[in-house]
């Protein structure tokens, strides 16, 4: 399986994993975690390896905050086709929010399925 992560600036990294900012963003800062093993989900990493990837969201989210201040996050995983994976290296989202970002913000990810998250 390639890999389209490995040839980009890294940001952070730990033992088992790194960080790079996302090549779309849909937020100033937003970026990616991902594992140095290439699999398709993270369910497929093994504890420490998991453990890493999240360990490496609170780092990043440090450095977010230091850096564009942001009023919140979102964290996500597109995992399977049907979820919107696009990519076949697993990787997690770490989005940040700004206030005024968009209209109504209520219901976060769970807007990802539409007239669902306005709860």
């Amino acid at each position: 399986m390639d890999s389209p992560f490995l040839d980009k600036k890294i940001v952070l990294e730990n033992e088992h994993a790194f960080s790079i900012y996302d090549g779309f963003p849909v937020s100033k800062g937003h970026c990616l975690i991902v594992p140095k093993k290439i699999v398709h989900s993270i369910f497929q990493l093994e504890n420490d390896e998991y453990l890493a990837c999240f360990e490496l969201v609170k780092e990043m989210r440090e450095l977010l905050v230091k850096e564009f201040n942001p009023s919140g996050f979102n964290v996500g995983v597109n995992n399977g086709k049907d979820a919107g994976q696009t990519v076949s290296h697993a990787h997690i989202h770490i989005i940040p929010r700004y206030k005024g970002d968009v209209p109504k913000p209520r219901g976060g990810v769970r807007n990802i399925i539409p007239d669902k998250g306005d709860y």
